[in-house]
């Protein structure tokens, strides 16, 4: 099961498993701040089984990026073709200003494309295709809503703690 941990001034920072929770929490290097699981019960002891942790001691870490990715660019651009719009099952990843242009393998270059438009626009630019696309490309932001949002629905008691970062 996974456990949301959250840093010692409550903002969400990372998702860990229900064992390494227990380690950190009778390590003493964390609280339980939910539990909605019930218990896991051992010889001589029952524990409970957390759903959000908080970690005692403040973490200083750089400010995350989301990393790129297929399935991060395919999230990015909501499963949705960028050229036509459609929702297909096999999405393609497409270069706005292709590669062999001088194109980057970057955020603002790379947008989601069913194979229908990926081959039609394929090793040209937008305009030269006379094609258009429905979003410009961006960087998504690295936000707790969108790196822990989509575990939402199966851990509904984190809302409070993912929504209000």
């Amino acid at each position: 099961m996974e456990v949301l941990v959250l840093n010692a001034n409550f903002e969400p920072i990372n998702i860990c498993n229900t064992r390494r929770a227990l380690g950190l929490m009778l390590a003493g290097k964390a609280t339980l701040i939910a539990n909605g699981r019930g218990t896991i019960q051992t010889v001589t002891m029952a524990f409970p089984r957390p759903s959000i942790i908080r970690l005692e001691q403040m973490i200083q870490r750089p400010r995350p990026h989301v990393k790129l990715t297929r399935r991060e660019v395919f999230r990015r651009d909501n499963y949705t073709c960028q050229y036509c719009g459609r929702t297909v099952p096999n999405l393609t990843i497409d270069h706005v200003l292709p590669r062999h242009l001088g194109g980057q393998h970057i955020w603002t270059n790379v947008v989601a494309a069913c194979a229908g438009c990926n081959h039609r626009k394929g090793g040209r630019k937008v305009e030269e295709a006379h094609m258009s696309l429905l979003a410009a490309p961006r960087e998504p932001s690295a936000s707790a809503q969108y790196v822990f949002g989509h575990h939402l629905d199966e851990n509904t008691e984190w809302i409070p703690y993912v929504m209000g970062w």
